[in-house]
């Protein structure tokens, strides 16, 4: 039996309960939250598990160690007690990521180094030979978190953050993060039982996400690689047991997918990373002006878009966005329609009163998720302007 063992999901702000539901659906044991993560328990299996699954989890740790540290001396001495013999070989490579909350250490590239120098003087004293740093393909990505004198180490198990999904090659003038869209789509409800729009689908991510929320594909199938297959207990019939079954979960999706983007480009470029992800069967995406198109289905619509904001695209901002609320108002009944922006001026031109309103960073830009709801027929005119 696999003993059990501490993870850490990392995550953007405002998405940790989100991320606690995803860890306890799939099975994760201990769960609990925190700021910008969720801790939990799992097996090597789950670890596995965990990476392929999770939408909105942007790195998995595995914690191995902890001690205090309120000196450079204490900090080598810390790192060197533990035995790095048991995760790495003297011939292999590694990185150190480093994130310092503390008054006695000021800078995480001095707790790298000072890190990486116990590490190397280990191997070398012991092997005659020392492991090599690689910043680029390490074998083992190391993470150091020093929060005052506490210093926790923690192997990354995932590698490059997990929104680099395996399936956007092609990207417009500012597309919006994988975990970041996923995140959203889960946060406004989007669970695959209605048609599905993004009027603004820039390089297609709201429309890749939602078709794998759609049809429970895991997010991160068509990723090339996760830290721990170079790891010295990667068990690969383990893991092919684990994508076996996670694809044996999937589901039918009875509902359309539709993006609109006025840029050929754009299109051209959501198309090729919609059939990268091998979703062409459940996403359509068209060349057209969002401001001059209405709804074409019956029934509930659920859409979903990142509109350009003028840090983003050249636009007249007050204008973009009266036109945004016109569209939604007289075009789109029986609509929930959700956006983020970080322009928190231009809210104040849709003309319509958001429903919701949840804060959210997009990059480092403080942003809002907001709700419009469209009613159908008479209800309507509780929204005329």
């Amino acid at each position: 039996m696999e003993e059990n063992f501490k993870m850490i999901a990392k995550c953007f702000f405002g998405f940790e309960e989100i991320l606690e539901k995803e860890l306890r659906t799939l099975g994760a044991q201990d769960v609990e939250k925190g700021v910008r993560m969720v801790s939990f328990k799992g097996d090597k299996g789950f670890m596995y598990k965990a990476n392929l699954s999770l939408r909105t989890a942007l790195k998995v740790l595995k914690p191995i160690y902890s001690f205090r540290a309120n000196n450079e001396q204490a900090l080598y001495k810390g790192i060197s007690g533990l035995n790095w013999s048991k995760y790495l070989n003297a011939n292999q490579t590694f990185v150190i990521d480093a994130t310092v909350h503390s008054t006695y250490f000021n800078h995480s590239e001095f707790v790298s180094q000072k890190c990486k120098d116990a590490i190397v003087d280990q191997f070398r004293e012991r092997t005659g030979q020392r492991p090599s740093i690689d910043k680029q393909y390490p074998d083992l990505r190391i993470n150091i978190h020093i929060d005052k004198d506490q210093v926790s180490v923690a192997l990354d198990t995932s590698g490059a953050s997990l929104h680099q999904r395996g399936y956007r090659t092609a990207t417009n003038i500012a597309p919006i993060n994988e975990v970041l869209a996923a995140g959203i789509l889960l946060l406004s409800g989007w669970d695959g039982q209605s048609n599905f729009l993004d009027p603004m689908c820039g390089s297609g991510t709201f429309l890749a996400e939602a078709a794998m929320i759609a049809c429970n594909i895991p997010a991160n199938i068509n990723r090339k690689e996760f830290a721990f297959e170079k790891w010295k207990d990667w068990d690969n019939d383990l893991f092919d047991t684990i994508v076996d079954s996670l694809m044996k979960k999937t589901r039918e999706f009875h509902y359309t997918i539709k993006g609109f983007d006025k840029a050929p480009s754009a299109v051209s470029k959501a198309k090729d990373n919609i059939r990268n992800a091998n979703l062409e069967d459940y996403i359509k995406v068209y060349e057209e002006n969002f401001f001059d198109t209405e709804k074409e289905t019956e029934g509930k619509l659920h859409i979903v878009f990142n509109p350009p904001y003028d840090e983003r695209l050249d636009i007249h901002m007050e204008r973009f966005y009266a036109s945004i609320g016109d569209t939604l108002k007289k075009n789109y009944p029986g609509t929930n329609a959700w956006f983020i922006t970080a322009n928190l001026e231009a809210l104040k031109f849709v003309g319509l009163k958001p429903s919701r309103k949840i804060k959210l960073f997009n990059g480092s830009l403080e942003a809002r998720l907001v709700k419009y709801e469209m009613y159908e027929g008479s209800k309507r005119t509780k929204f005329q302007v």
